[in-house]
């Protein structure tokens, strides 16, 4: 009995030994996730604040006035006459099936397709259902019951 007690207290050690280096080494692994995904954090926003100054640089007021006034001279100032209500605006125009209507002028629409004949059937045989493959029934045991026989048999035969 003492030496039973002294194996499972050995091997509860050996197990929780084994369960604390796993552990720390998740711990560190974890760590150098998260400082490797701060460095790209970082790096990320370096990159969003080196975009942000080329675009300042590139919207500047003195650059764009004379890329505008060479490019879009014909360009006038919006009248308050151009404005209209959005009723007064064209309906949206039908959608047309372009390929559809290619097909009709060709004399392939489905309409105009004929349906094909229906064939002979084949005389390739058909497969036999599969039938499931059972292994012989076991008689059931109650193991629980046998294994505290043993167990108790084991103990008289150690006294």
């Amino acid at each position: 009995m003492l030496r039973l007690l002294n194996i499972v207290a050995i091997l509860s050690l050996v197990g929780s030994a084994v369960y604390a280096y796993s552990i720390k080494y998740q711990t560190s692994y974890r760590a150098e996730q998260i400082a490797k995904t701060k460095i790209e954090i970082k790096a990320e926003r370096d990159a969003i604040a080196v975009l942000r100054a080329e675009w300042s640089y590139m919207t500047r007021p003195e650059r764009l006035q004379p890329l505008a006034d060479k490019y879009l001279a014909d360009l006038k100032p919006l009248q308050v006459t151009q404005l209209v209500a959005a009723q007064s605006l064209p309906e949206k125009a039908a959608r047309v099936d372009a390929i559809g209507s290619k097909l009709d002028s060709l004399g392939l629409s489905a309409a105009a397709t004929p349906i094909a004949a229906p064939q002979a059937p084949t005389t390739t045989p058909k497969a036999a259902p599969a039938t499931p493959k059972t292994a012989p029934a076991k008689p059931a045991t109650n193991t629980r019951a046998q294994g505290a026989s043993q167990s108790a048999s084991h103990e008289r035969h150690k006294q």
